[in-house]
């Protein structure tokens, strides 16, 4: 596949998508509480327009966009858009395709929404606005958590790492039934209509066979101006959308795969010297017509709902996700005092996630293996579960969304104590969690023993067959 972003590519070999989210955060920080600071908070009310005559594609009931809305109701619906096409390929065919697969992250995902939950509304004063925020300690970021658990990739055995990243995928697909049910405003029935018919649309293009990206992601455009004007969270537009992109090959595998080897037996073989390298190459026409019927081939070997999440991942990982994290994570220290993380929202926040995440996961995926219902993952004990499910309080990305949602601007006061709670909250699990699993993992001798013996039992097992 062509490459179109040269320059993350290349920062990519150099930086990891975690640490380039914790560069980020770092960097908000610093400016919003520097002589800077002004500027910085300035900055996200700019304006933000992309006009046709008096219509605007970036507004909202009639009122522009500012920067700081753009990037949290626009760039993050595409943001979920990758995150469902995520789900959906998990649901076709990965750890959640089928009931024995997805038992045990799913259960594992309840109990880490459920208990933040209730540990939110214990702890927060009863106060109508402040339990606005209960939420927000519900997600898990797969970026962060998986970043923490890449540093014991050699130690790791590869059933915790599966659970890890399904759990999380659960997590979001729950984070979205909340903001969908949760964070609905007023309905506007004409844009809800328009919305449904859109869907519609999708739906038909579909089931009709269109795998035409730019048909699914113009018309999802649409679908996002709707939503975002129809009162549902525009952001549920992107996840809508990816349940429409096709995941299926019109033709199956195999008649592609023969294809593309009947063109490359007819292609010439040709011997190239050192002299004809430097040489412009020029093919004749029939050349290219078996090239372009390659090319064509190999694209429909791809899935678009696969072509589109591979797009996408690299503009969400190395930069949607860290605009996002620069745009909101600069908790303003002025004026703040030390009892902003023990009492109230930021308490509640971050007990949420460093106690509620990991008391949740770890009681439910107890529970569910006393019972018979699921199984300890593979190579794994208890203390090295209870690690991974320590990672599972880093709730970044998500729980900085929610907070962004659940406390507009003239609650400044109470999203500033939230993202300190994320902040706090986030970095102490990861550091739990990371000396947890130096402590109780296995070492990676024992691991190479573990995997010399497994892939001797599947040799023996195939020499029987």
């Amino acid at each position: 596949m062509q490459n179109n972003y040269p320059f993350i590519s290349m920062l990519r070999k150099y930086v990891s998508s975690s640490v380039l989210l914790a560069i980020a955060t770092i960097a908000a920080l610093i400016i919003a509480n520097s002589p800077w600071g002004d500027l910085y908070r300035q900055l996200w009310s700019l304006p933000v327009a992309m006009s046709l005559g008096d219509f605007n594609v970036f507004s909202h009931g009639g009122h522009t966009m500012s920067l700081g809305d753009f990037i949290n109701d626009y760039l993050m619906a595409v943001f979920f858009l990758s995150v469902g096409l995520e789900i959906k390929r998990e649901l076709l065919c990965g750890e959640l395709s089928s009931m024995k697969k997805a038992l045990a992250p799913i259960i594992g995902a309840c109990g880490g929404m459920i208990v933040p939950v209730i540990l939110f509304f214990l702890i927060c004063p009863k106060n109508p606005i402040m339990e606005r925020g209960m939420t927000i300690p519900m997600a898990t970021d797969i970026a962060f958590s998986l970043g923490c658990l890449s540093i014991f990739s050699k130690r790791c055995p590869v059933s915790l790492k599966v659970f890890l990243a399904a759990l999380a995928v659960a997590d979001d697909l729950g984070g979205i039934v909340v903001i969908a049910i949760r964070y609905t405003e007023h309905l506007n029935l004409w844009f809800l209509l328009a919305s449904a018919i859109i869907v519609l649309i999708l739906a038909a293009g579909n089931k009709l066979g269109v795998r035409t990206k730019a048909f699914y992601l113009n018309t999802g455009l649409l679908l996002w101006y709707c939503m975002l004007n129809s009162g549902i969270h525009a952001t549920i537009a992107g996840v809508v959308l990816a349940f429409c992109i096709p995941a299926n090959l019109p033709r199956g595998t195999k008649f592609y795969i023969e294809r593309i080897r009947k063109s490359l037996n007819h292609f010439p073989s040709t011997t190239v010297t050192r002299a004809d390298r430097n040489k412009p190459v020029v093919l004749a026409d029939e050349e290219i017509a078996l090239l372009k019927s390659v090319e064509s081939s190999s694209d429909h070997l791809i899935s678009p709902l696969q072509d589109t999440e591979d797009v996408l991942k690299m503009p969400v990982n190395y930069q949607i996700i860290p605009l996002f994290a620069f745009a909101n994570a600069g908790v303003n220290f002025d004026g703040m005092n030390a009892m902003s993380l023990f009492s109230g929202v930021g308490l509640a926040v971050f007990l949420g996630l460093l106690i509620g995440k990991f008391c949740g996961v770890l009681s439910f995926s107890w529970l569910g293996i006393k019972l018979g219902i699921i199984r300890m993952p593979h190579n794994a004990n208890w203390k090295s579960f209870a690690s991974i499910c320590m990672l599972c309080g880093i709730g970044f990305t998500v729980s900085m969304f929610m907070a962004a949602l659940s406390y507009p601007p003239v609650h400044a006061d109470l999203l500033n104590d939230a993202k300190l709670g994320i902040l706090c909250g986030t970095i102490a699990s990861a550091l739990i969690g990371c000396l947890m699993l130096h402590r109780f993992l296995p070492s990676e001798e024992e691991m190479d023993r573990l995997r010399a013996i497994e892939a001797q039992k599947t040799a023996e097992q195939k020499a029987e067959e």
